[in-house]
């Protein structure tokens, strides 16, 4: 009979948020690998069992940011009509950031621009751009968006969506604006005629 796994995934995630929670609020030079683990109730063995130290663990931070960021995207269900498709991805970008707001700032906040994460980590990061420049194109080829870098297309969606997060995520959108929801897709739906052919 195998011998039970002393350190296994339900504890790697504990260990996970609880970091990420720390890192938004105190930056990486506040994450003690000692605190962590009494804050979750194991030891730093399991710390260094189940990450190597703290740049493991750092890397390991980003690495989840942005699994759950892809996955939030990969839930996003095909639709006949595309700009509906392009904003559903937008919601599901808003909705990933107001869920998970320690992840976010991670991946797009102070703290992300603090950390070091390996090549092969940065390469997965990037990759979760692909469904929106996939999009893109999907939109281009069925001629609702004039033919331009899709590259240039996307990253301005992506900025739009970027903006009004944050300031979402800080109350500061201001007042009068209208429901956030809404608001989001007015601001999307007029940029998108902006790229119209």
């Amino acid at each position: 009979m195998p011998r039970p796994k002393l350190h296994d995934d339900a504890l790697r995630v504990r260990l996970l948020e609880q970091a990420v929670r720390t890192l938004s609020k105190e930056g990486p030079d506040g994450l003690s690998l000692r605190k962590l683990a009494a804050q979750v109730g194991t030891s730093t063995t399991a710390v260094y069992s189940l990450f190597g130290g703290k740049p493991g663990l750092l890397n390991a931070v980003f690495d989840e940011a942005f699994d759950r960021f892809a996955q939030r995207l990969g839930t996003v269900e095909h639709v006949d009509d595309l700009i509906e498709q392009g904003i559903a991805l937008a919601a599901a970008y808003r909705s990933s950031a107001l869920d998970e707001p320690h992840f976010y700032q991670v991946m797009f906040g102070q703290v992300g621009g603090e950390l070091t994460p390996d090549e092969e980590s940065v390469r997965r990061a990037t990759a979760t751009f692909t469904p929106l420049v996939e999009w893109v194109r999907q939109a281009m080829d069925a001629g609702l968006l004039r033919e331009e870098n899709p590259r240039t297309v996307a990253t301005t969606m992506w900025s739009v969506m970027h903006g009004l997060v944050s300031l979402e995520l800080r109350s500061l959108l201001p007042p009068g604006s209208g429901e956030p929801a809404e608001l989001y897709r007015h601001a999307l739906r007029a940029m998108l005629r902006g790229w119209h052919p």
